[in-house]
């Protein structure tokens, strides 16, 4: 059930917009079908459009006290209040200074929303099960399950990731607190996230 957000393109499928929308296809293979392709420091990833909620500009974001540092705090979309995570802390990558490109993909996980910030946004794609190649093996120190495979297309590798285990089962436990959090304090007379200080 993916009833999902407006959207607009340009000729070459770029995704464009501060607040966009996707009406994804059924599709039961994991490994084939179309992707979200987004940038973290100059590298190209993708996840299924499948768990794509919608795509949004960048916005005040308020902080949670006592959350791990990946958590960048909630936000309020249209009145539900939902946790945002940034995959640059959540993959130890260098932080940098946001941009007019930079952006908010929520996507749908274990059963609730979570606001991804990213670099910015490219284009979906539409890679086929022959175009993806199983993730290869770094070593049993490494993790690599929350990678769903290696897509291969128009000449460029793309990680292709699992968002269900971007988190662990502790780490979704402490998103899901976080928006609870600010949920609570809304309710209860606080300022609300989208009206807190930046």
């Amino acid at each position: 059930m993916t009833t999902k957000q407006t959207t607009t393109a340009n000729g070459n499928g770029e995704a464009r917009g501060a607040s966009q929308r996707y009406n994804a296809p059924a599709s039961s293979d994991r490994k084939n079908g179309k992707f979200l392709t987004f940038y973290l420091a100059g590298e190209e990833y993708g996840i299924e459009i499948l768990k794509v909620q919608e795509i949004i500009g960048m916005m005040t974001i308020t902080p949670v006290p006592r959350t791990p540092h990946f958590i960048r705090g909630v936000i309020n979309l249209r009145g539900k209040v939902i946790a945002v995570v940034d995959l640059r802390r959540k993959f130890d990558m260098e932080s940098k200074e946001q941009t007019e490109e930079t952006c908010i993909i929520v996507v749908q996980t274990a059963g609730i929303q979570i606001g991804c910030v990213v670099d910015k946004v490219s284009e979906v794609l539409d890679i086929s099960a022959e175009e993806i190649e199983e993730a290869p093996s770094f070593g049993a120190d490494v993790n690599t399950e929350y990678i769903l495979g290696i897509g291969k297309s128009q000449g460029k590798v793309k990680l292709l990731l699992d968002i269900d285990k971007v988190l662990s089962q502790r780490e979704m436990h402490a998103t899901q607190l976080a928006a609870s959090e600010g949920a609570t304090n809304a309710a209860g007379g606080d300022k609300a996230p989208s009206e807190a200080v930046a």
